[in-house]
């Protein structure tokens, strides 16, 4: 099946268009003022620039000579006529002259008018006596009029209209609207586009039915609305989707939009807001105004938490404009404005900081939690994003749909896609096994970076891999490990690669207890082996601490604490921002204990197990990476698969 067309995109507007029928792009057909209006400065600037480069091309035909020049062609009797104002002469000659400097010219490089300016230290009287003699007329008026009152406002008038054809061309490019209210030029409404074949189905999404199954009443609504009508239903007003970032909330939101056969809008809510307070709300109001045009439809606001966060009195500059935007849309939603037909489907990130305005029935009428897939539904998102891959026999998307848990069906688009590049990078014909092994490989661990380490440096980081491994095989629930490496990765000189057989949802104390200690087996493991500890471990004390802080602020698994949440839903307001702080202090002194329990735990398990630890170090130093069965059997333990066939007998 071919990729769906993604929507067009008009740039006179801040949205996109989908599916929408051909049309005029104004009523009646009229043309909007600020296409007009820009016409009208782009004709005056080159009106005005042609009338300047014309009187600079064409002069007055008056040749500036030296006053050396001008008395010996009065000395010869060669001068006419002569007109004097402060010390500029003008004048014209009997015959014409050679302009000087013009040697070697064609003939026709002559002049018969002239202009020049008297020294200060010339004579006038003299000069005036010798006028008189060689009987020259002197002129009461110019020889040679200065530029007149048209070509004097042209030249004036130039820069000033340059100036405002630059100003309309930039409040255009930044948003359309160069005013508050209604905008001086306004804005073109978006381009109607015919509707497209191939439009994003529910066929293109998967791994989320149970949303699908909320959203098939959308679609079945506007499929048919007035069965709704009889029985006295009404068309809901909007859908919030919330979910983690890639969970496939815009897919989504088209795939009802195809699924139903109705025009479809697309904007993401950052591009309503301006500088200029009144701009985001006009939009918002031509957005609504094309969707009900076509209605029924689809308006689609990405990033909806952008101005829909909750509002406080302190609003001033540009969080006012922010908050017209979101009265905008309640008014719009609200049915202030007789917007029937037109469904609006918003995603977020963040649905907690969202107004209650905003989310209450009658505007958001239905929330959908966007969840990342489970181990079926990532199976279903593999087998999309490959279906247009030719895929060699050895690869089992079953497979690799059990080493991702936690991943959204973008990262898995991204896997897919990195296996591909790597399959044309290696020239082959087909998608291997091997090279989606090695993007899992790329996309969760980091790539592979060329670096030298010292002998001694390989060693301490197979110790500190060996100590990180063996913890997590010997920990009772612990997450199986999948792979062990000393080759340099992104940030990392190491990495030991862990992850579940099965989705988890609930996690036990004995399991995150379990988890700190399997990441501090690596500066555990040096402690043991060189009496030292390393910079390595920086990354494992930042997991190791968040999991501690969890288990005591959060879950109520510290008896000092209690049946507690003393941290913050929110996770971008600062740690502590809920408690008092004397209970952060007890917070901190429980975490510190948990973390130095699993330590002391952790250190006395590598000791006790120094023969498997030195085995896994030797094996890493020959062999730099150690698959699953390869390092269980090294250790001398059991793998989860061969428990997991000692259980089936």
């Amino acid at each position: 099946m071919a990729a769906p067309v993604p929507p067009r995109h008009d740039p006179r507007s801040p949205w996109r268009s989908e599916g929408v029928p051909g049309g005029s792009p104004t009523p009646n057909g009229r043309r909007s003022r600020g296409g007009c209006l820009v016409q009208i400065v782009v004709f005056l600037v080159i009106y005005l620039g042609t009338g300047l480069l014309y009187n600079t091309m064409h002069g007055d035909g008056t040749t500036s000579v030296d006053y050396t020049a001008f008395t010996a062609q009065l000395d010869a009797g060669n001068v006419r006529t002569v007109y004097s104002r402060g010390s500029e002469i003008q004048g014209t000659l009997k015959q014409a002259r050679k302009v000087p400097g013009a040697d070697g010219a064609d003939e026709r490089a002559t002049y018969t008018r002239f202009k020049t300016y008297k020294p200060a230290f010339a004579n006038s009287d003299q000069l005036w006596r010798e006028i008189e003699q060689k009987k020259v007329s002197v002129s009461a008026s110019p020889v040679a009029q200065g530029p007149g009152l048209g070509q004097s406002l042209l030249v004036s008038l130039l820069p000033t209209a340059l100036l405002i054809g630059v100003w309309v061309f930039v409040a255009r490019k930044a948003g359309g609207g160069l005013g508050g209210m209604s905008g001086v030029l306004g804005r073109k409404p978006p381009k109607p586009v015919e509707a497209e074949q191939g439009r994003t189905s529910f066929a293109d999404v998967a791994g989320i039915d149970e949303v699908q199954d909320e959203l098939n009443d959308v679609v079945d609504f506007l499929k048919r609305p007035d069965a709704y009508r009889r029985m006295g239903a009404k068309m809901p007003r909007g859908v919030l989707l919330a979910g983690p970032p890639g969970t496939g909330k815009t897919l989504l939101a088209r795939a009802v939009a195809g699924e139903a056969g109705v025009p479809f809008f697309s904007a993401s809510a950052s591009e309503f807001i301006e500088m200029i307070v009144g701009v985001g709300a006009s939009r918002v109001r031509e957005l609504f105004a094309e969707a009900r045009k076509v209605a029924p439809s689809i308006v689609f606001i990405d990033e909806i938490d952008t101005i829909g966060r909750a509002r406080t009195g302190s609003a001033v500059g540009g969080h006012d404009e922010r908050e017209q935007t979101l009265n905008q849309i309640l008014t719009e939603m609200d049915g202030f404005s007789a917007s029937d037909g037109v469904v609006v489907v918003a995603a977020t990130n963040r649905a907690e900081i969202l107004d209650p305005a905003l989310t209450r029935p009658g505007r958001f009428d239905r929330v959908v939690t966007v969840s990342p897939p489970d181990r079926a539904g990532r199976e279903a998102i593999l087998r999309i994003h490959t279906r247009s891959m030719p895929l060699a026999p050895d690869v089992d998307l079953a497979q690799v749909a059990r080493t991702t848990p936690g991943m959204t069906g973008a990262e898995l688009a991204n896997l897919a896609n990195e296996a591909a590049l790597l399959a044309v990078k290696r020239d082959r014909a087909r998608v291997t096994g091997h090279d989606l092994s090695d993007a899992l490989e790329k996309v969760q661990l980091g790539a592979q970076r060329p670096l030298v380490m010292p002998q001694e440096e390989r060693r301490r980081t197979a110790y500190h891999e060996s100590g990180h491994a063996l913890l997590g095989m010997l920990q009772p629930g612990a997450d199986p490990v999948r792979k062990i490496t000393i080759v340099p990765r992104g940030r990392a000189l190491g990495v030991t690669l862990s992850t579940p057989d099965a989705d988890k949802y609930a996690y036990t104390e004995e399991y995150l207890r379990g988890r700190i200690i399997g990441a501090l087996g690596g500066m555990a493991a040096e402690r043991v082996v060189f009496g030292v500890i390393t910079t390595g471990a920086e990354n494992d004390l930042e997991h190791v601490t968040g999991i501690a802080r969890g288990m005591v602020a959060r879950w109520g698994m510290s008896d000092r604490v209690g049946h507690l949440s003393v941290l913050p839903a929110d996770s971008q307001q600062p740690y502590g921002m809920s408690a008092a702080p004397h209970t952060l202090d007890l917070v901190d002194d429980e975490v510190r204990r948990i973390v130095e329990e699993c330590y002391g735990e952790a250190c006395r398990a590598l000791e006790d197990n120094r023969d498997r630890l030195d085995a896994l170090a030797a094996a890493l130093l020959e062999h730099e990476t150690l698959e699953e069965a390869d390092a269980y059997r090294i250790a001398g333990v059991a793998s989860p698969s061969e428990l997991t066939d000692l259980t089936k007998e």
